[in-house]
């Protein structure tokens, strides 16, 4: 079990992250979870509860012995696994400054290497294939319209599906450009492309559920707020119909997004404005994916002897 006073120190830090930070709620629930497998090991690790002068005195030997423990317990990646000990150092750093203690072998652990994933985009072709898939996979119209008004908006717009989903009766009729509210309470503003307007205008003319201003703009059948996963399985669904791959997901539009602007000659700072990124290095990866491309037709026209 892990001692009353570190799990107060967690909740405190996890309302710090929420509060003050703009954590996420998925990001928090994440934080939540890595500190406490962490604090649980270091209980059994030394057969005693943890308190906070205890966990002031970690070892540089405790935190391997966490990591073995951690890749061998089960399907633990090197990504997995430098994500928990980002949040472990997150929470470490702020426990060192608030209660006086060095923190250097917590700090100082390493962090696995890995190979980072290059986004997935889809082509021009296919991210239009599938709209029109979406367009009429739906027996009802404007469920079918609505569908279409959310991926537009993915594609148009670079909107990650929960800023989507997030959009409210007051953001309509859509304006030009849109004020979003992104990770970590970051505020953009994207530009609303004609194709996107003319999406959510279909389905609010079909949509049977009037729209309040604080109400979600886009409805379950019941008329609830519309959920992240009814999204993906219409993308699921439209993907099987074309062969696509499993990464064509609602994900994967803002990734195309991002890369059909590159191709098309867009800033890369632009880019990174119009996608909500904190740092230039993750907007960075589309170049990598062009660069990726481009060998791939380098190669189709130039085949090896």
């Amino acid at each position: 079990m892990i001692s009353a006073a570190a799990r107060d120190a967690l909740q405190t830090w996890l309302d710090h992250q929420r509060a003050l930070n703009g954590a996420a709620e998925n990001t928090i629930t994440a934080y939540q979870g890595d500190v406490t497998e962490f604090l649980a090991f270091m209980t059994l690790h030394h057969s005693a509860h943890q308190g906070l002068g205890a966990l002031s005195k970690i070892t540089i030997s405790d935190m391997r012995a966490w990591m073995a423990q951690t890749r061998a317990s089960g399907d633990v990646g090197p990504r997995s696994m430098a994500r928990k000990l980002s949040a472990v150092k997150a929470f470490y750093r702020w426990l060192a400054e608030r209660e006086g203690f060095e923190p250097t072998a917590v700090l100082s652990t390493r962090s696995p290497k890995f190979t980072k994933k290059l986004p997935r985009p889809l082509a021009i072709d296919a991210a239009r294939d599938l709209i029109d898939c979406v367009e009429v996979q739906s027996a009802t119209p404007w469920v079918a319209a609505r569908d279409v008004a959310v991926l537009t908006l993915l594609w148009g717009c670079g909107l990650r599906i929960s800023e989507a989903l997030g959009l409210k009766g007051a953001d309509v009729p859509l304006p030009n450009a849109l004020r979003i509210i992104g990770k970590g309470g970051k505020e953009r503003v994207v530009p609303v492309l004609p194709a996107a307007r003319q999406a959510v205008d279909a389905y609010l003319r079909a949509c049977p559920h009037g729209q309040a201003p604080d109400a979600p703009l886009f409805r379950a059948i019941r008329g609830g707020a519309l959920s992240p996963r009814a999204i993906q399985q219409v993308m699921a669904n439209a993907r099987m119909q074309l062969g696509l791959p499993a990464t064509a997901t609602p994900h994967a539009m803002r990734h195309s997004f991002a890369t059909h602007l590159l191709d098309a000659g867009g800033d890369l700072r632009a880019i990174q404005e119009l996608l909500g990124h904190a740092s230039l290095s993750t907007t960075q990866a589309y170049t990598a994916v062009d660069t990726v491309r481009l060998m791939e037709v380098y190669n189709r026209a130039h085949p090896k002897a």
